[in-house]
């Protein structure tokens, strides 16, 4: 699995600049998935695919994200939400074949979409502005969807929407829509300071007809597994890359000031790059140790919510950190766009928007310790 993410993390990061400078979609890397099969990561064994548990993909994802952070997230969403989708009791169960079939024999990208202009973030409730309405023909979805994220690459979108099972009474549900069908339009206006690569447009169905068993069973909260954190993952790849180019940019690095010395002996820099080390160790250390504790013991899982949580908030800020760290070691040469650091700098930031967001986190956690 390892071997498969380093030789598609090789592919993004040869095109990442290209990607990021123009937000366009980097097609190289998902041809390179669909060729060497790494899209199945998460679909069962049963249907084609390798089975990872969260700790496998965790570590596929942190491999994926220091090629290129913005294909690490679309590709981050696809394996949860593919792992969400093969786990489930409660979809279609033709569908659900066919639908994980196609992931691993045609290399189908999948993602939700969920988020809208007007709502804010899912995982905080609130009704969907979209609506699906049954006919005799399908369910006719129409609205408009925000932060869709790999729009451009999608072969299937599960789209959230307001339906009214009894008048009156709008509930939530998801639709397993194609991405081809008449009526879906991408609206291609991210452009975002992180993950401008990430294809992350705006989705508008117009009167979108999709068939009748199409319907899945509705998004939750969080269920407080690693799977619900895959993003941790993203972020400490990302940290990783900056903390690797300031290290070689600190052991290359000889100003005539020092005479032929590098600047990686001096003590001001040795002090960032030993942070930068505590900073990465805590936060590899909290997240993977806390994941194999839930994989390894069943019995303790209900209660690890709060751990895990934190072991997210850990891996986030500490990613920052360490890309902050990173151009402090580098200086000004770091905010120049022919490097990467200031790409690397702009996308770990992206991280404080992922769930559980850091004052949801704080709260679960603190509820947690005292007892409430």
């Amino acid at each position: 699995m390892m071997a498969m993410a380093e030789e598609v993390a090789l592919v993004a990061h040869e095109f990442a600049a290209k990607h990021d400078a123009a937000a366009s979609f980097p097609d190289e890397a998902f041809a390179a998935m669909r060729a060497n099969g790494l899209l199945g990561l998460t679909v069962p064994e049963e249907f084609g695919g390798m089975g990872a548990t969260p700790l496998e993909t965790m570590l596929a994802i942190e491999c994926l994200a220091q090629g290129d952070g913005s294909v690490g997230l679309i590709t981050t969403m696809h394996f949860g939400h593919v792992a969400g989708a093969a786990i489930s009791t409660s979809w279609p169960t033709k569908l659900q074949a066919q639908f994980l079939r196609e992931v691993v024999n045609d290399g189908a990208l999948y993602n939700t979409a969920a988020s809208e202009p007007g709502m804010g973030s899912p995982s905080r409730g609130g009704a969907y502005a979209t609506t699906a309405v049954k006919q005799d023909d399908g369910w006719h979805i129409t609205g408009r969807k925000s932060w869709s994220t790999g729009s451009p690459g999608l072969r299937w979108a599960g789209v959230g929407c307001s339906v009214e099972d009894e008048p009156g009474k709008p509930v939530r549900a998801n639709f397993l829509v194609p991405m081809d069908s008449p009526g879906i339009r991408i609206e291609e206006n991210w452009d975002n300071l992180a993950m401008r690569a990430s294809g992350s447009h705006d989705l508008v169905l117009d009167d979108v007809v999709v068939p009748l068993d199409h319907r899945l069973p509705a998004a939750g909260k969080p269920d407080g597994s690693p799977w619900s954190i895959l993003t941790s993952a993203l972020y400490l790849g990302i940290g990783i890359a900056a903390r690797n180019w300031a290290i070689a940019f600190a052991q290359n690095r000889r100003p005539t000031a020092l005479e032929g010395r590098a600047i990686a002996e001096l003590e001001g820099v040795q002090a960032r790059i030993a942070q930068m080390e505590i900073l990465l160790l805590a936060a590899r250390s909290a997240l993977y140790g806390s994941v194999a504790e839930w994989e390894n013991y069943p019995d303790q899982r209900d209660g690890l919510a709060a751990q895990l949580a934190a072991a997210k908030v850990l891996a986030t800020n500490n990613a920052i950190e360490i890309t902050d760290l990173a151009m402090r070691v580098v200086g000004s040469v770091g905010m120049q766009k022919s490097h990467p650091l200031e790409r690397y700098f702009r996308d770990a930031r992206a991280g404080l928007g992922n769930p559980p967001i850091d004052d949801v986190a704080m709260g679960l956690i603190a509820r947690s310790t005292l007892g409430l």
